[in-house]
């Protein structure tokens, strides 16, 4: 399935979500936003939210735990972690067991603090990844924290 007008609008909406988070230098600001069925949101987490070591997702989630998640749609401005240290779950392995079918992202993560794979864990799985890289520069602007080394 390609992406919708409704997929732009939601990951923006991720991505002024990551907005929230506080730049800290050993961590990406992220954003997420669970959208049902209907088209309304039901929660939205940032990096840090709630906890200093939750992760976008895992902020969202937790607002739903015991709730049926299978017809949403999580939207995320970086792509889900598959390798953590500070958690002992990862945000594929949180998406997936709260039964999520659908994430909508725009920026894979890059090598800079982990080796991750979550697009392509996510789709073994039988998730769908939709992926809107046009989005990406304004992911790249709210990490710029982490990605431009600090002046000597």
């Amino acid at each position: 399935m390609s992406a919708s007008q409704d997929d732009h609008a939601w990951l923006t909406e991720a991505i002024r979500v990551s907005r929230l988070a506080p730049p800290v230098p050993d961590r990406y600001a992220v954003g997420a936003v669970v959208v049902d069925h209907h088209g309304r949101a039901l929660a939205t987490g940032y990096t840090g939210e709630g906890h200093p070591h939750f992760h976008a997702e895992e902020a969202a989630l937790v607002k739903l735990t015991g709730q049926d998640l299978s017809r949403t749609v999580l939207y995320t401005s970086l792509e889900p972690c598959t390798t953590r240290a500070s958690r002992p779950l990862t945000c594929t392995r949180l998406l997936l067991d709260a039964g999520i079918r659908r994430v909508v992202l725009a920026w894979r993560e890059p090598l800079l603090f982990a080796d991750c794979d979550g697009v392509e864990t996510l789709r073994r799985h039988g998730v769908e990844v939709a992926e809107l890289p046009e989005l990406a520069d304004q992911v790249r602007a709210v990490n710029s924290h982490v990605l431009i080394p600090a002046a000597a």
